[in-house]
């Protein structure tokens, strides 16, 4: 046998597959190695080397094709690539030149061409026109897995891996709410829109509390900043440059998500320069001109909030730190009032199922008509399209902006839906930790202490040293309603055993609790669930 000879026996076997659907159509590995090995040893071909791709068409880069061309630079001995189709070794044109580069031969054992150097000029012509088939077979595979994810996106399905908080149901193709992490990534975004934790500091927070990874790692600091701004937690997602709305249950509100954009924004403006955080800015305004309340250290070691005097000297007087928290806590100290008013009222607000459906009802049959008018005009131009009668652009413009009202719609069907199931005791536990908010806040450090008072009252005044609150509904009832629950406190045991068994609390005051309770959605911040 001549070095020539010797040189063309020796082969390598090239075998690749770039999606499932190959693998069910036959284009198998295990079917591609057989027929390979076959020929070989019919041929007198001795293979030195197997070389294994199994990725994606989509994928850029081949790593054992890469290895295989490495592999022949380093080994001229071996002449021969022994590989089933055309479309098996060559995706693209890059492919093709580095082959013909290598100055071997090419044994495509299913189409039963051979070519080298020395091939005529006709066989080189039809093997380049079956490159130029497989490159288009690629690009094609390649559009249409683009147009399938499209379409699943314009549905509402999201067609890649969901973010850490969720799970894939791969029995009914959905995305689930991830019972463990779900509840750790609602308490990422509101501590975060509170302004008192940097993504840094959020990160070490919520590492000790046990928030992993799927994979049991540490969340890192960029993926949590990129989680803080990803539209998929409050149930849309961005695909293809657009955002479309999903169909997977949101993890918060869109009402949240605004206000972490808002204080990432905030946070991207160049910083002043402060050596301090503290706990109680951004909660109140000067009384006499409206500007913000600012703090400072004086003397080293004591804290004075007071007025920025943005609008020039107001006459606002300063206040130490701890004088400021005796406030607050003198403030939450009113909402409590005594077991048994409070037995008193919550049974008195579950005393109104009737009128709780008649409401609810009522409002989802009207907003069930609304959204039912949209769908029907939806489904006649679809109509339309088909007979030519609308064009595309049309189609897609008026298609967008009814699939946006009805989700509008949606959401306030769900918020009826779900406030006729729990509205009333969602309240109930709203009454209830305003109740016990002093112990609360006297029991906490002080970032927990500045989101218990941002929940309840967030847009005080201070004046001349003097807390004045401002109360956000419906803390602005319950407000009212412990003040006139506090006439039956009972001061000793023996005023408690007279108590009377109906507690005379005005009944307007449950009835504004009850409508509000009814038509409002209740959402409580995670580090106030037990």
């Amino acid at each position: 046998m001549t070095q020539k000879e010797s040189i063309y026996k020796k082969a390598v076997l090239y075998a690749r597959v770039s999606s499932k659907e190959q693998e069910k159509e036959g284009y198998s590995i295990p079917a591609q190695k057989k027929l390979l090995t076959s020929y070989a040893k019919k041929h007198g071909h001795q293979i030195v080397r197997e070389f294994i791709d199994v990725e994606t068409a989509k994928q850029s880069g081949r790593t054992h094709f890469n290895e295989m061309v490495q592999f022949l630079e380093e080994n001229p001995a071996v002449g021969t690539i022994l590989c089933e189709k055309t479309d098996r070794l060559y995706r693209n044109f890059k492919d093709y030149v580095i082959v013909d580069d290598l100055d071997v031969t090419l044994v495509f054992v299913k189409e039963g061409s051979v070519l080298n150097k020395h091939s005529r000029s006709h066989e080189k012509f039809i093997h380049g026109i079956k490159v130029l088939m497989a490159k288009n077979y690629i690009d094609n595979l390649s559009e249409e897995t683009r147009k399938g994810l499209l379409e699943k996106a314009e549905e509402g399905e999201f067609p890649a891996l969901a973010p850490l908080g969720y799970n894939h149901d791969k029995v009914n193709k959905t995305i689930e709410l991830d019972e463990e992490r779900a509840p750790f990534i609602r308490e990422m975004f509101e501590l975060y829109a509170a302004g008192r934790y940097s993504v840094r500091r959020l990160q070490t927070y919520l590492t000790d509390k046990g928030l992993r990874t799927r994979k049991g790692n540490k969340v890192m600091v960029s993926s949590i900043h990129e989680m803080l701004r990803n539209p998929f937690y409050y149930g849309d997602f961005i695909w293809a440059g657009k955002q479309y709305h999903g169909n997977h249950p949101p993890i918060i509100d869109e009402e949240l998500f605004d206000r972490v954009q808002a204080v990432i924004s905030s946070k991207n403006r160049p910083p002043r320069q402060s050596k301090h955080s503290f706990a109680y800015t951004g909660l109140m305004k000067c009384a006499k001109c409206g500007c913000s309340i600012t703090a400072e250290i004086r003397k080293d070691r004591y804290v004075y909030y007071h007025c920025t005097f943005g609008k020039g000297r107001c006459g606002g007087k300063s206040v130490r730190e701890e004088e400021l928290e005796r406030q607050f806590g003198e403030i939450f100290k009113k909402f409590q009032f005594s077991e048994k008013v409070f037995k008193w009222t919550r049974d008195t607000l579950r005393m109104s199922q009737k009128e709780k459906v008649a409401f609810h009802r009522k409002a989802i049959e009207g907003l069930n008509t609304e959204y039912l008018k949209l769908q029907n005009r939806i489904d006649q131009m679809y109509l339309d399209k088909l007979d030519d009668m609308v064009d595309e652009a049309f189609y897609r413009k008026h298609l967008k902006e009814w699939r946006e009202d009805q989700k509008r719609l949606q959401r306030q069907i769900e918020a009826h839906q779900e406030a006729d199931e729990n509205y009333i005791e969602q309240g109930i536990r709203l009454i209830e930790i305003a109740r016990n908010a002093y112990a609360f806040f006297q029991s906490k450090d002080q970032p927990i202490r500045a989101e218990l008072i941002r929940f309840i009252f967030p847009n005080s005044n201070l004046r001349d040293g003097k807390i004045v609150p401002a109360f956000k509904p419906p803390f602005d009832i319950i407000w009212k309603l412990a003040k006139e629950a506090r006439k039956y406190m009972p001061v000793d045991k023996k005023q408690a055993a007279s108590e009377s068994a109906a507690c005379p609390i005005a009944l307007p005051l449950l009835d504004q609790l009850r409508m509000y309770f009814y038509s409002h959605k209740i959402e409580i911040p995670a580090f106030l669930v037990a």
